[in-house]
């Protein structure tokens, strides 16, 4: 009987540790998605100018390519957006 009140106190001693734990997780956890809310839409802005500077040749110059530009400018805005989209996603789950 001792045995068993012995490894239930034990048990009930370790769970509570537990539980403690991942509430320090849980603060950490929100303070590095707060930062990287606050930093995505510049990384993002950064990320869409880089990208219209290296299509900018196919809308200007000799070899001007309209055609090709907007193809590759719609591709480009097309998986900025699945990336965002993902982000986006990824941030609504709840840890």
């Amino acid at each position: 009987m001792k045995k068993s009140m012995y490894l239930t106190a034990l048990l009930f001693a370790i769970s509570n540790l537990m539980f403690a734990q991942i509430g320090g997780i849980e603060d950490s956890v929100n303070d590095v998605s707060d930062t990287i809310r606050s930093i995505f839409p510049i990384i993002l802005g950064v990320i869409f100018l880089i990208g219209f500077l290296f299509n900018a040749g196919h809308f200007f110059g000799e070899n001007a390519d309209l055609k090709k530009g907007i193809t590759r400018v719609l591709v480009f805005v097309l998986i900025a957006g699945a990336v965002v989209g993902i982000f986006t996603y990824l941030i609504t789950i709840v840890v």
